[in-house]
């Protein structure tokens, strides 16, 4: 039986409360509770949080949340025993409670998306990301940006469409439909060549209909591209996910990447991708030789030597300074728990969830700011 039922109970609510919330029978959370059947017809994920929010407007502690599905989500999921690493990357995603909030009278979450560019934080390792973003948007290029989950490459992905806006650069993003991407057939929908020749026609000759032989219809891409370069217009085209491609299409990419009209290339090529993307990109793999050849690889590293940087500018987004919220032994206790001795997670991702969880800890029991212990124990 899954700690679940407790969790309910000791919060003053029932199976039928729940089960009322997520819209769900009572069979179901039943089944759930009781036998730690998983409803298939759900997404797991998405269930689970909606889970994890019931109990924490019900006044569960987060600590009682933690761990009421955690058997359930074991079974159901099949985990693997995870390193050290891979467990702290892998936090439980964390909101901000209502009461945190009053607690620390925050207005906005200091961890909530960016709105605006000038709300992105650089470190050199990421300035240099985004000028090589910016570089190949406007002249070309072929580069991938690799990092792990949390990393930033969204955001700087988001920056380079807001900056090609902001400066009205005659630059077209092309972004192909990447829900559900698989390397695969088996596990999912791979992206093929076929798929990226439509989207370049889409956003290059919206409304032309697409030749039906693959060899007149790249003639026709090709065409297309080079009519609009002509006309003073550049283009860019943007793969996230792409740790999802499989071998073929990073070959074929190397074909759109020599689109070319004289000595001007017609497509600049961005890859972003998790670090499974660079191994697949690995130089000595041959049946990739030719790709690897032109394509630069960038990497976004931990936030190691601008971690307390970084939660300044955070905590400024809100309108409150770090030092209202943790002193110097809390910012160590952060960068502790989320390194180790061959590796850092020092991610804003993991950097948000260690923090919105000790936030919402503290509101809790009642300390001002965040300690050491706090922060090491969440």
């Amino acid at each position: 039986m899954l700690n679940l039922k407790g969790v309910l109970r000791n919060a003053g609510k029932t199976q039928a409360d729940l089960a009322r919330a997520l819209k769900l029978s009572p069979a179901t959370i039943a089944q759930l509770i009781n036998h730690e059947e998983w409803p298939r017809s759900v997404d797991r994920a998405a269930l689970k949080n909606q889970i994890d929010s019931f109990l924490l407007e019900s006044g569960a502690t987060v600590a009682a949340v933690n761990t009421a599905l955690e058997s359930a989500v074991q079974k159901a999921l099949q985990l693997p025993t995870l390193s050290e690493e891979d467990e702290q990357m892998l936090l439980r995603k964390q909101t901000l409670t209502p009461a945190a909030r009053q607690a620390f009278a925050l207005v906005r979450d200091p961890f909530s998306d960016v709105r605006s560019a000038d709300e992105v934080f650089l470190t050199p390792d990421s300035r240099r990301v985004r000028e090589a973003l910016r570089h190949t948007a406007r002249h070309g290029g072929f580069m991938a940006v690799v990092g792990e989950s949390g990393a930033g490459k969204s955001t700087l992905r988001r920056d380079l469409i807001d900056w090609i806006g902001a400066q009205s650069h005659p630059v077209t993003v092309i972004e192909p439909y990447v829900l559900g991407m698989e390397d695969n057939d088996i596990k999912g929908k791979t992206l093929k060549s076929s798929h990226i020749a439509e989207s370049i026609m889409a956003c290059v000759a919206p409304g032309v209909p697409l030749k039906r032989s693959p060899e007149a219809r790249f003639r026709q891409v090709y065409e297309a591209l080079r009519e609009s370069h002509r006309s003073g217009n550049r283009h860019v085209l943007i793969i996230e996910e792409a740790h999802g491609l499989p071998i073929p299409t990073l070959k074929h990419l190397k074909r759109f990447f020599e689109l070319e009209d004289g000595f001007s290339r017609l497509l600049g090529i961005v890859l972003i991708g998790q670090p499974e993307l660079a191994t697949k990109l690995d130089e000595r793999n041959p049946v990739v030789r030719e790709v690897v050849q032109r394509c630069q690889i960038v990497r976004l590293h931990p936030l190691d030597n601008d971690l307390e940087a970084y939660l300044k500018h955070r905590f400024a987004l809100a309108g409150k300074q770090l030092a209202d919220f943790m002193p110097t032994e809390a910012v160590e206790a952060l960068r502790k728990k989320l390194t180790g001795g061959n590796y850092s997670v020092l991610y804003p991702l993991a950097i948000h969830n260690v923090l919105t969880a000790a936030l919402n800890e503290a509101a809790e029991i009642g300390l001002p700011q965040l300690t050491d212990e706090l922060i090491a124990g969440v």
